[in-house]
């Protein structure tokens, strides 16, 4: 897998995106910067007790990093290695999959600390980066304070994501660093619904939203 075709110095500005990008969803209200919680009907197996962050979502369709699941067949210090980048890191961080779609595309979701001429920001506390040099950055302990990289994405067609959320396929939850960043993944699921107040056992396949 060569991450130099989906990590490249063009990163993924909103100036820079061309048509086609999935990046290009204009980001202005719906649920951009909210997570996405996968209700326990879910039936995908791909999203099944997901949680994803949504860094864009409008009219044209959504996009959005899956934040609990972790990537079991390659490490930071690999994709370094294959990106040319010289000598072990300073700073490690684990690797995601963010999602079915272009699993060879990788994403840097981080805190706005770190904000370049290619980093799309989301929200006033988070911001996403598809370049090398935030890479470059982590490894050498100068990036963001707080940072998920990620390979892949999940993406909807317009219309799509507003469908699958009053068929009940999801719960809509503020986000937070973290649920974002926290390295405990295998709580992020039930974190995300007691945020919200609700605990498992009280979920019904009629609760839609929050």
């Amino acid at each position: 897998m060569l991450l130099s075709r989906c990590c490249d110095s063009q990163g993924i500005s909103r100036k820079q995106s061309q048509a086609g990008d999935p990046m290009t969803a204009i980001i202005d209200g719906y649920l951009t910067g909210q997570l996405l919680v996968a209700m326990p009907t879910m039936d995908d197996p791909r999203f099944e007790r997901t949680v994803i962050y949504l860094c864009a979502h409008s009219q044209a369709g959504a996009l959005g990093l899956i934040v609990n699941r972790l990537a079991d067949h390659i490490s930071f210090s690999d994709l370094l290695t294959q990106l040319g980048i010289a000598g072990p890191p300073e700073h490690e961080i684990r690797v995601h999959v963010g999602g079915p779609v272009e699993q060879a595309r990788g994403f840097v979701l981080h805190s706005a600390d770190y904000v370049r001429d290619t980093t799309l920001v989301v929200s006033e506390e988070i911001a996403l980066t598809a370049s090398i040099d935030v890479l470059a950055a982590i490894a050498s302990g100068q990036g963001p304070r707080r940072s998920l990289l990620a390979l892949g994405y999940a993406g909807w067609d317009a219309g799509q994501l507003e469908s699958e959320i009053q068929q009940n396929g999801w719960l809509q939850v503020p986000a937070d660093e973290d649920l974002l960043f926290g390295k405990n993944i295998g709580t992020k699921w039930t974190g995300a619904m007691r945020k919200i107040g609700l605990e498992l056992s009280a979920l019904s396949s009629t609760a839609g939203h929050a």
